[in-house]
């Protein structure tokens, strides 16, 4: 069985040189294990991320990606993986200060959000070190180097 995602991309905001929906989707795809999904990315400012972010995480400050996985009821068995946030200026001062390709860094916290999604967590260093395996694998299937190396 193949993997196939549809991906809802919402702007909340206008933005040159973002990331396409295909971008996005083959970004997910290579953590996505086989069948069909349905996941939601919204692109969003620092106003909205952070607002967002207070809401549900009681953090009062933009952060790069928040993750929201799809609360079904029991019995309803749905390819809704869940919804991802991506906060544009956060995303894009992290690749700055890090010295990191933008389309690379976009790709790891797409990455990243999605694994959230599939119920990865990083509270615990063994959850933290497996998540980030599964990070580096993924980004390697796309030719991108290891985030968490120096350059």
């Amino acid at each position: 069985m193949t993997t196939r995602l549809e991906l809802d991309l919402s702007m909340g905001l206008e933005a040159d040189g973002l990331p396409t929906e295909d971008d996005f989707a083959r970004w997910a795809e290579t953590v996505l294990p086989p069948g069909v999904w349905n996941l939601s990315i919204r692109l969003v400012g620092a106003e909205e991320g952070q607002a967002l972010n207070a809401q549900y995480r009681h953090k009062d400050y933009p952060t790069n990606v928040l993750s929201f996985p799809a609360e079904l009821p029991a019995g309803v068995d749905l390819p809704l993986l869940g919804d991802l946030v991506l906060c544009v200026p956060v995303v894009e001062r992290e690749a700055r200060e890090q010295g990191k390709p933008l389309p690379h860094h976009w790709a790891h916290l797409t990455i990243h959000g999605v694994l959230h999604l599939l119920g990865h967590d990083h509270v615990q260093e063994d959850e933290a070190q497996a998540m980030e395996a599964l990070e580096v694998q993924a980004l390697k299937r796309l030719g991108i180097p290891d985030p968490y190396q120096p350059a």
